[in-house]
């Protein structure tokens, strides 16, 4: 416990904490079927997920020829109204990840999420699945409001990351995420940042750049301990 140097730790959601693929693309799918399109295997949205529901099925519809801006729109918001009604149907914590917080609560770490996913939904489904208490707060994608150029301060800005540490207390942090949405946001936010291999990852886990790479939750702790 003398290694442990971190005050807290920030988690990102979809692939890291929470195994949410199934959920996120039945809701592409549902979508999908609604403007016409062909729906895409469930397995493919692990390849989607990173940037938030938006880039999710923009790049689904894409790939299948597109289609025009104001169309897109209200299917993304018949998306997001499907995905509130059903967005822990599937949805469960990875394994060793009840363990994990339970250890690094015991040893007094301050614990946060910060997702690309809504605050409400990543409230809901952290709620559904009886963990939203473990942490002091949860960042979503829409948490900080917009930036200049209109689009919300979400990874890979560093932002969410910032107000995270801010709310923990601030103190030594780190953060947990799969993707380089994760990494660019831990960097950017100058924090060190561990790379969880078994989640979505966009790219193979040893090249998005992170300090530590783990196999799965349980590995957290001796990865934090050894940076």
């Amino acid at each position: 416990m003398a290694d442990f140097s971190f005050d807290a730790i920030g988690f990102d959601l979809d692939g890291t904490l929470l195994d949410t693929f199934r959920d996120l693309g039945c809701a592409v799918n549902h979508a999908l079927e609604l403007g016409g399109f062909d729906p895409v295997p469930v397995d493919s949205s692990k390849d989607l997920i990173g940037g938030g529901a938006k880039i999710m099925l923009a790049r689904a519809v894409d790939q299948q020829g597109g289609m025009p801006e104001d169309e897109f729109r209200k299917l993304y918001k018949a998306m997001l109204a499907y995905y509130s009604e059903n967005n822990a149907v599937h949805s469960r914590p990875f394994d060793g990840a009840l363990e994990t917080l339970d250890m690094l609560a015991s040893r007094g770490v301050t614990m946060a999420v910060v997702t690309n996913k809504f605050e409400e939904f990543a409230t809901s489904i952290l709620a559904q699945v009886g963990i939203a208490d473990r942490f002091v707060t949860i960042i979503g994608g829409n948490s900080l409001g917009k930036g200049a150029d209109g689009k919300y301060l979400a990874k890979p800005a560093p932002d969410p990351v910032i107000e995270a540490q801010k709310r923990c207390g601030g103190g030594r942090f780190a953060f947990v995420g799969d993707s380089t949405y994760d990494v660019a946001a831990a960097r950017g936010a100058q924090v060190p940042v561990v790379v969880a291999a078994y989640g979505y990852c966009d790219k193979p886990p040893h090249e998005l750049g992170g300090d530590a790479v783990i196999d799965s939750l349980p590995g957290l702790i001796p990865a934090l301990e050894g940076l």
